[in-house]
């Protein structure tokens, strides 16, 4: 960062007294501040890294207090860098504003497979801190045992238990499986059945898997309960929300089974509660039906989720969860996106694989293509449909995908004054860029938000650039005018 990079970034926060999650206001004009473990390892521990601001006062109104020493405050606050796990090493940018120093320490993301960055202090189990909003909370044990699990390559899929006999499984099924496999990799046939099993990620020291419970078990849940699959469907936008006769849900349902099971049953479910239009060709007479919303976008949601989400003891008490909302289709997985993955990359880079075993078994008992397809397609058959971007989020502790039902143009000019005057003004408190704003919104088109949102809060002052002299900069953002 530059200096007038610095100055800037500091008078809009004095202007819009907010900031954004990723930055952090430390009051230092009498001295260093003592405990910044916690922000050091929450920005360490988030692909965004973070930024550390000296010389602002958030308690006095955002003001400019200064820094004591520019020098003194950059040594001790990398002495603090050097008592981290792994060491962070922080960049140092210096401005004056009204004639008082300010200094910024940037803190680069760990890499995945270092995380958690934790204060050696305290140790890994209490040192470790991530980002919630504005704070820094204690990472859960759950959250410290995802980063052990991808950086050691825990297989959970392949965990056992004592209790599990092979006696549960079923041996038809489980032939079956093993002549599929025979037919496609002849190798195996030289093999005896116990060490196909081994090999094949059925057993482990004669054991079955949780792999294998799942899919050969013959009541998967009499082993695990939690690992099945609740939905709900909601006579309204938000949980909580009842009918006019007082109902809560309109459909509730407990799905069991193994996962060949619970994929056909969560389907029929969101088969049986969806709104289907039927259509008659006027030439042809030929109907056809079109689903509220496309059925092989919700199969590979509901797939994903089965296939890949967290099967650690940690979430072996929290089920996949469908919930049908009036506007919206919610599909939650247990356990945030595996190993060095992000939101933005999804269907873009190969991600790691939390689960090969399962991932393995889906190939043949699924008729899955485990080509990492499935986002893609989602993404495509809501296009097709024309129905709004599906919505990803890498949510502390689960994974969500969320499908909107009212066509994207539909819903844009419908809500375009309520939403351009409320949800959007306040969204933009904080710089935004033209994506960020399409993506809150909900719109893939970028240049229709411009037309219908941002362009008529421009012309009425309600919006502004933050770098007005240049309207078609790729740095532009849009803030809310100061009331």
């Amino acid at each position: 960062m530059l200096s007038e990079e610095l100055t800037d970034l500091v008078n809009q926060i004095r202007s819009l007294k907010a900031k954004p999650q990723n930055f952090a206001l430390k009051d230092a004009a009498v001295g260093c501040p003592l405990h910044l473990y916690g922000t050091l390892s929450a920005f360490a521990n988030q692909d965004a890294g973070g930024i550390l601001i000296f010389g602002i006062s958030e308690d006095d109104g955002f003001s400019v207090t200064g820094v004591y020493d520019l020098q003194d405050l950059q040594k001790k606050v990398t002495e603090q860098c050097k008592q981290m796990m792994p060491p962070i090493r922080a960049l140092f940018t210096v401005a004056e504003i009204d004639g008082k120093s300010v200094c910024s320490a940037e803190i680069p993301a760990a890499d995945p497979a270092d995380r958690p960055c934790f204060y050696s202090g305290a140790g890994r189990l209490k040192g470790s801190y991530v980002r919630v909003g504005d704070a820094d909370l204690p990472m859960t044990e759950y959250e410290i045992y995802s980063y052990e699990a991808y950086r050691k390559r825990v297989r959970d899929d392949e965990r056992t238990d004592v209790q599990v006999t092979l006696a549960l499984l079923d041996q038809d099924k489980v032939q079956s499986y093993i002549e599929r496999m025979k037919a496609e990799r002849p190798g195996f046939s030289k093999l005896d059945r116990q060490q196909i099993c081994e090999m094949l990620a059925i057993t482990r020291g004669g054991i079955p898997t949780l792999a294998a419970v799942l899919n050969f078990g013959i009541y998967p849940q009499g082993c695990f309960p939690q690992l099945a699959v609740t939905a709900i469907v909601v006579p309204g936008t938000e949980i909580g929300d009842i009918s006019e006769d007082g109902t809560r849900f309109q459909d509730n349902r407990r799905i069991e089974g193994t996962l060949q099971d619970m994929l056909a049953a969560a389907l029929s479910f969101c088969k049986r509660n969806m709104k289907v239009q039927t259509r008659i060709d006027p030439e042809t007479g030929a109907r056809s039906d079109k689903t509220e919303y496309p059925m092989e976008a919700i199969r590979e949601a509901v797939l994903n989720a089965l296939i890949h989400r967290d099967y650690s003891r940690f979430t072996e008490g929290t089920p996949v969860q469908l919930d049908f909302f009036a506007n919206r289709l919610e599909i939650h997985s247990p356990g945030g996106l595996y190993g060095r993955l992000t939101v933005k990359e999804l269907g873009k880079v190969r991600p790691d694989l939390r689960n090969p075993a399962l991932a393995a078994m889906s190939e043949f008992l699924l008729n899955t293509e485990n080509r990492y397809s499935g986002i893609p397609t989602i993404r495509r058959e809501m296009k097709e449909a024309g129905l709004p971007e599906p919505v990803f989020e890498d949510r502390r502790n689960e994974f969500v995908v969320t499908l909107y039902n009212t066509p994207q143009t539909a819903a844009a000019e419908q809500h375009a004054p309520e939403r351009s005057r409320e949800d959007l003004l306040a969204y933009c408190k904080v710089p935004r860029s033209r994506q960020e704003i399409a993506d809150h919104l909900g719109i893939s088109t970028v240049f229709y938000v411009m037309k219908a949102f941002v362009r008529p809060l421009l012309q009425s002052g309600a919006l502004k650039m933050t770098i007005p002299d240049k309207p078609a900069s790729r740095k532009q953002k849009f803030v809310a005018a100061k009331q």
